[in-house]
């Protein structure tokens, strides 16, 4: 793996780098302190809203091409204390070459956390189990038929949930504020009162926070972002309903390296 390019905005630094056999796979650096980095080349799970898994998977990363993004951000002067297995892929289908790069990040001192679809099940929960600093289970929908819409190739609900509340219910409070649900508002898509209402009760029945992301929009990808009066009618919603929100930071929400945006090949797929 070696070092394409670099591409900067005034908080984010998003690195392209190219593999042996001549892809590009992107990680971020943002925070001042936290390295996104990127499981597979492409993504199996193709979430119809994601930039990730547009062309499908291509193939899975090795533990030295996950680890590598940490080495070479590291050697361009970054100072890295968080790891987020939050980039291109779902971390969980390529769960061999992940954990052994998870215990390799834990034993050099960083705090490693996940987002996942949680798919496949048997994963989920040894990911579970992990002494992880963080589990995001991004739900995205609380209907059955919403979420194939949203993530074609992920889990039931029903079967997700039911993994997630029996690990949950045997944690204390402090532990469980380790773990949430991610929802990625789009605008006219799972944004209505009776979706967040719902949203809530999942949240309670867990006892979890969520973490709510503002959509960042994509050419090619006919889906919208939600208006900030939008996005604050959702919070408030979900505040009143005494579920404890954390919102989409700066970071997030940037044309380089927000939730969605990362792709492989990037000069290709943005001609």
């Amino acid at each position: 793996m070696k070092l394409k390019d670099i591409i900067k905005d005034s908080l984010n630094r998003l690195f392209e780098i190219e593999t042996e056999d001549h892809f590009t796979v992107e990680s971020v650096y943002y925070r001042g302190d936290t390295l996104c980095v990127s499981s597979q080349l492409g993504c199996p799970v193709r979430c119809s809203f994601c930039a990730s898994g547009m062309n499908g998977l291509i193939r899975n990363l090795s533990y030295d091409e996950i680890i590598d993004q940490y080495r070479i951000a590291v050697s361009e002067g970054m100072e890295i204390k968080n790891i987020a297995f939050a980039g291109i892929g779902e971390p969980l289908l390529n769960w061999e070459n992940v954990k052994k790069a998870f215990y390799h990040f834990k034993d050099i001192g960083l705090k490693a956390s996940f987002y996942t679809t949680g798919f496949p099940l048997k994963n989920f929960k040894e990911l579970l189990e992990l002494p992880h600093n963080g589990v995001s289970l991004s739900l995205h929908a609380v209907t059955d038929e919403k979420r194939k819409q949203l993530i074609p190739y992920g889990q039931p609900l029903d079967q997700i949930l039911d993994v997630f509340k029996d690990h949950l219910s045997k944690l204390s409070r402090r532990k469980r504020k380790m773990y949430s649900i991610a929802y990625l508002l789009i605008g006219g898509v799972n944004d209505s009162e009776e979706e967040i209402q719902k949203l809530s009760q999942i949240a309670r029945d867990l006892q979890v926070g969520v973490s709510l992301l503002k959509y960042n929009e994509i050419d090619g990808i006919d889906y919208r972002s939600t208006s900030d009066e939008e996005y604050e009618r959702v919070f408030l919603q979900l505040r009143e309903n005494g579920i404890r929100v954390t919102l989409s930071n700066r970071y997030r929400t940037r044309k380089i390296g927000g939730c969605g945006t990362l792709m492989i090949n990037r000069t290709v797929l943005t001609k």
